[in-house]
């Protein structure tokens, strides 16, 4: 990628760089947990009551196999389940293989949750192919990192409803109030970037609160689509500081996101299958990965230790994996 000459935050895999993640312009619910999930970006966002709690990089579906775009809700979970490979799959492999259980061959990983209407065959779960996390390379399911599936699935709520959007770029106002722009590439070409409107929300925003926006920034943010986050009011070398508030570009608005109120709903008991129950999805049979090898001297862990780690390589961020579009 092209030196840009200003400052870039490379957001890298350590949890603590999530922490900075851009939030897409979309309402939560006030009441009970959001999940939203932004395909361009790659990451799965968990509302609750209305406000921001926690983000996760997922892999989404390929173009030709494409994650359902709109609202849905949380079904069943399964713990440790059972690929039952759908026949289209087995017919692929052609060797005799229907079921894989649970274990380290399983690309399900150690849970799955349902999202949507079964007949759409769409889930919420781990892999047995880390490394493929974040990206565009499923068969439609959402992909997490194991621990992640496994934290994300204790959390949720059957019966939340889950958000499926296209947002291609993302405005955001940090805690020392400086502007920043995200922008994402078009994985399911839906060219639905509206830059009118987003550049009538960053002057906007800007008059209102009398900052300076460089210009040439914007162009190069929206030409180049990194994934990565860029001031638009600062000086080069500045850092993010959160917590991130969304601007509510998509209206062109200089306010807010707000969230969508809603009476609180009604308690739903969760949803979970037995232990091993059978699940069919399409899904890749990836082989599992081999156990990373273990440092020369171990050091202690810790989220001191992880935040202090320096950032990523600019392959890390959204859209940043070389193969991730070659589909």
């Amino acid at each position: 990628m092209k030196n840009l000459g200003f400052g870039l935050l490379t957001l890298g895999m350590g949890a603590a760089a999530y922490a900075n993640t851009p939030l897409p312009d979309f309402p939560p619910v006030s009441q009970g947990q959001h999940v939203v999930i932004n395909i361009p970006q790659q990451r799965l966002f968990l509302y609750t009551n209305g406000k921001f709690t926690k983000v996760y990089p997922v892999a989404v579906g390929k173009a030709m196999t494409q994650t359902n775009l709109g609202e849905h809700k949380i079904g069943v979970k399964a713990f440790n389940p059972t690929w039952h490979i759908p026949r289209s799959i087995q017919k692929e492999r052609n060797d005799g293989v229907k079921t894989i259980p649970p274990g380290p061959n399983n690309p399900l990983g150690p849970v799955f949750v349902r999202m949507g209407e079964p007949k759409l065959g769409l889930g919420i779960h781990g892999t047995n192919a880390p490394s493929s996390v974040p990206g565009v390379r499923s068969h439609g399911c959402v992909r997490m990192k194991s621990p992640d599936a496994m934290e994300f699935a204790k959390t949720i709520t059957t019966g939340s409803p889950a958000s499926v959007i296209y947002q291609m770029a993302a405005l955001n106002v940090d805690a020392n109030n400086n502007l920043w722009l995200a922008a994402y590439r078009d994985p399911y070409n839906q060219k639905n970037l509206d830059t009118a409107t987003l550049r009538k929300s960053i002057t906007a925003w800007a008059k209102a609160h009398g900052k300076t926006v460089n210009t040439k920034r914007i162009d190069a943010v929206l030409k180049n689509r990194s994934g990565m986050i860029n001031c638009l009011t600062c000086a080069a070398g500045v850092k993010v500081k959160g917590p991130l508030k969304s601007v509510a570009w998509t209206s062109g608005s200089a306010g807010y996101t707000q969230p969508k109120a809603i009476p609180k709903p009604a308690p739903v008991r969760d949803e979970v299958l037995p232990p091993g129950s059978e699940i069919e999805v399409d899904e890749e049979a990836t082989k599992p990965e081999a156990p990373a090898a273990a440092p020369a001297q171990p050091a202690p862990e810790s989220a001191a230790s992880a935040a202090s780690q320096p950032a990523a390589s600019p392959a890390s961020a959204p859209n940043g994996d070389p193969t991730e579009n070659l589909f």
